[in-house]
């Protein structure tokens, strides 16, 4: 934008001194060529005036020599004397002058101008009184003479129109930097509201319109701090209310007649209390946290947890992670729940003794990528099905709880149906420092 209004400033700029300064450089020469012809015409009506009285006497050509010396000098124009018997008195400039048509002319009592083929100029201007007849004085001005200044004329204006095109140019860049600056301050505060900084606000700066913008921002912000609040404490109250029924479970499973039914039971509502408490405190955690795990541990972890249930379905598990930390930048509890959602379809949705694998592997990038593969039949038609449908009778939700566990994080998702089973990928990007996704 900076360079696109310098560069429109200065064309702009160009094309209107280029339209003034045109005229003003015509008007130069030919202001110069009239203020040489005039002097000319001045020099030779002088010497004509001089000359005049001279030429009626016997001694008039000895006179009239001294007379055109005195006018000639070095960078003078040439001034002759034309006798009326043609004879060139003074320097001699070109032909003899006396054969001309002017030099006629100018017999006849006319003086006048005359250019000539060269470029230059012919000043002519009859002497009366000579006793033999007219005489003409003829001064000639070459083109350097006759536009003697013009060359320092044109470079002042070339200066003057090279300063007002820097003065323009320093106008527009200073304007440039201004509206550039204001643009990229309201960018950032847009990427720090996508970044999930709703604290972010932009200063109403630059032209009417930046400051519109800068404004509705504002408000967007602020509704959108509204809505996910709101969304916020609707989730945790919804969450606050399971509490209810488990407790009525832990009671009922207290109740029980058999000692390890009811030890297993109260377990199990153990971490569904667990659960619910997870998800309140992740309904009421700022947005701006900066969420950080170790995707090897949690898939070591989960699938420890759910090996026993995989024994007694008699299935072969695998586990494969690097020893080292594998960061990702999701929260450990959401990672948890996308592997429970992923080990759970192949527990729930194949038959028993379909084996499975969990891997866990770093990526070239920084990144890592989580891969839970089985050999069982995959996915109807090869893909993997939409939210909330389910060919199993289950909400369909699973495999979604995964999706977005790594699109959120800016990484991808991933389904594949191949003849040895069904392998779902997620890939999460680099953490970069401080915790987010780089």
């Amino acid at each position: 934008m900076r360079r696109s209004l310098l560069l429109l400033t200065a064309a702009t700029t160009a094309l209107v001194l280029t339209a003034l300064l045109v005229p003003l450089t015509l008007l130069t020469r030919s202001h110069a060529a009239d203020r040489a012809t005039a002097e000319a015409t001045a020099r030779a009506q002088w010497v004509a005036h001089a000359l005049g009285p001279t030429l009626a006497t016997a001694d008039e050509r000895e006179t009239a020599e001294q007379t055109v010396e005195s006018v000639n000098g070095k960078d003078l124009p040439v001034t002759s004397l034309i006798l009326a018997d043609d004879t060139v008195v003074g320097p001699a400039a070109g032909q003899d002058p006396a054969a001309t048509a002017p030099v006629r002319l100018a017999r006849t009592g006319r003086a006048f101008t005359y250019e000539t083929g060269s470029g230059g100029r012919l000043v002519l201007v009859p002497v009366q009184g000579a006793k033999d007849g007219t005489a003409v004085v003829q001064v000639t001005l070459t083109e350097h003479q006759l536009y003697a200044g013009t060359l320092a004329s044109w470079l002042v204006l070339a200066g003057i129109g090279v300063g007002l095109v820097l003065l323009g140019l320093l106008l527009a860049d200073r304007l440039g930097s201004r509206l550039v600056g204001a643009t990229r301050r309201l960018a950032r505060t847009a990427d720090r509201l996508a970044a999930g900084d709703l604290t972010a606000r932009a200063t109403p700066e630059g032209p009417p319109e930046l400051r519109l913008i800068a404004g509705e921002l504002n408000r967007l912000a602020a509704r959108i701090d509204e809505l996910l609040t709101a969304e916020r404490e609707n989730a945790a109250d919804l969450a606050h209310r399971l509490r209810t029924p488990v407790s009525a479970l832990r009671l009922d499973a207290e109740t029980l007649r058999d000692t390890d039914e009811a030890r297993r039971i109260a377990a199990d509502v153990s971490a569904l209390e667990r659960s619910v408490d997870d998800v309140i405190r992740k309904a009421r955690r700022p947005l701006r946290e900066a969420p950080r795990a170790d995707l090897a541990a949690v898939a070591r972890e989960r699938a420890a947890f759910w090996e026993p249930l995989a024994e007694d379905q008699n299935r072969r598990t695998g586990t494969s992670t690097p020893s080292h930390e594998v960061p990702v930048p999701v929260p450990a509890d959401e990672l948890a729940a996308a592997l429970d959602a992923l080990i759970g379809n192949v527990l729930d949705h194949t038959p028993h003794g379909t084996a499975f694998t969990v891997t866990v592997r770093a990526t070239g990038d920084g990144g890592a990528e989580l891969t839970v593969a089985d050999e069982g039949p995959g996915f109807p038609d090869a893909t993997s099905p939409d939210r909330g449908t389910s060919g199993a009778g289950s909400t369909g939700l699973g495999l979604d709880i995964a999706r977005r566990t790594a699109q959120e994080a800016r990484g991808s998702f991933a389904t594949r149906s191949t003849p040895e089973g069904a392998r779902v990928t997620l890939r999460f990007p680099p953490v970069a420092p401080g915790g987010t996704p780089s």
